[in-house]
């Protein structure tokens, strides 16, 4: 088997359906089922978990719904080493035989260190984490070896320049909107890689969704030169077509996402230049936001000493900022979410243990502060239009 032998859409397992949007344990079973199988039925089959995704669960959820359902040999499955949680190296060894047990498997087709990054590079070279994943790739536990990457180009340089030996793939966060930003730099990110000849799989391609909800001129672009073909479709293409990358992950909940990426990856043709035009054009108004850039990952949650739902607060001032009609149900929802037990915005202590889990790199402290403005201070009403409705024109 070649790790370029699969097809290039992968199915993401951090976003699976819940019943219940505040527990993201309450899987959805009939519905993840239905998507698993359409996936596999349309000739797709990598899937992609975690220890960490949904609450820990995620792993549980795809030996339910995949392993125990579908023959080995039908789905390639990745799963990834919760680098942040582990302790020593004896703990390192029990939990890849626990991502075993709860996956249902006897080896991992792909297995990744989780967002490898200076803040647990010495975790990684004191407990000799990647010489521990190459010892069960030799044992037949792993076929391919790599890890997911959320750090700046130089530290990428570094991790490459002492393991690429290692390592058969690399994981980056690329999408059209991040390919330049000075948190991610994407583009250089991918360039090293490529140096290295090191095959790329795409995360984050739509970035969290804000690729997908886009401003309406940026929209119209789009439209103008492919009615039929969905906004979603653009940003997938774009990190399908870039060197290197054979596979692409999204993170679907419905049967409308995947049939929809289904339609994209099984006709797949790479950007051609007035599409990449058209592109540009589209990262010049998202840049002209002001909007948070977070992609909904919810690493910044686990640890936080007063419960703030950074994501969700986050999600909801984005969206009163693109929309003054959104402005009083966003308040709402602000104090319901307050009122159920979730620490306020105006509560975060600012140890800053947030923004070193944060693989966006994002100031969440600050912006903490804006959302501490817009709901607890007021703010919100100045972007409503109750108090003076707009003018029929």
């Amino acid at each position: 088997m070649s790790i370029q032998d699969d097809k290039l859409f992968g199915f993401g397992c951090m976003r699976l359906p819940v019943l219940q949007p505040e527990d993201m344990t309450s899987f959805d079973y009939d519905k993840i089922n239905l998507l698993f199988d359409t996936y596999l039925a349309r000739g797709f089959r990598y899937f992609d978990t975690s220890y960490i995704y949904h609450n820990y669960q995620s792993e549980i959820a795809v030996r339910k719904c995949l392993v125990e359902r579908h023959p080995r040999e039908a789905f390639r499955l990745a799963t990834k080493m919760p680098l942040r949680d582990v302790e020593d190296e004896a703990d390192v060894s029990a939990k890849f035989e626990e991502q075993l047990k709860k996956c249902g498997v006897d080896f991992f087709d792909y297995y990744l260190l989780h967002n490898v990054g200076r803040h647990v590079w010495k975790k990684i070279t004191d407990h000799k984490i990647f010489e521990f994943a190459d010892r069960k790739k030799a044992e037949g536990k792993i076929n391919y070896l790599g890890f997911s990457f959320h750090d700046t180009p130089e530290f990428l340089e570094e991790v490459m320049d002492r393991y690429a030996g290692m390592l058969d793939f690399v994981q980056l966060q690329i999408n059209y909107l991040d390919m330049e930003q000075a948190n991610i730099k994407g583009r250089e990110c991918l360039e090293i890689a490529n140096r290295y000849q090191m095959p790329v799989i795409v995360m984050e391609p739509c970035k969290g969704g804000t690729l997908i909800h886009l401003p309406e001129e940026a929209e119209k672009r789009m439209k103008a030169y492919a009615p039929n073909r969905s906004i979603a479709s653009w940003a997938f293409r774009f990190a399908a077509s870039q060197p290197g990358v054979v596979r692409v992950l999204s993170g679907m909940n419905t049967m409308e996402q995947l049939e929809d990426n289904c339609e994209t990856f099984e006709h797949f043709t790479p950007l051609n230049e007035e599409e990449k035009e058209i592109i540009n054009q589209v990262v010049e108004i998202l840049n002209q936001e002001t909007t948070i850039q977070c992609t909904g990952c919810e690493y910044c949650v686990h640890g936080c000493p007063r419960n703030i739902p950074i994501p969700l607060f986050f999600a909801s001032y984005n969206s009163i900022l693109k929309s003054t009609g959104a402005s009083l149900g966003q308040y709402l929802l602000y104090n319901n979410v307050v009122g159920s037990g979730k620490g306020k915005a105006s509560e975060c202590i600012e140890c800053g243990k947030c923004e070193k889990a944060c693989p966006q790199h994002l100031p969440i402290r600050e912006y903490l502060k804006d959302v501490t403005e817009m709901y607890e201070k007021g703010g919100w009403k100045n972007q409503s239009w109750l108090g003076a409705p707009p003018k029929n024109e």
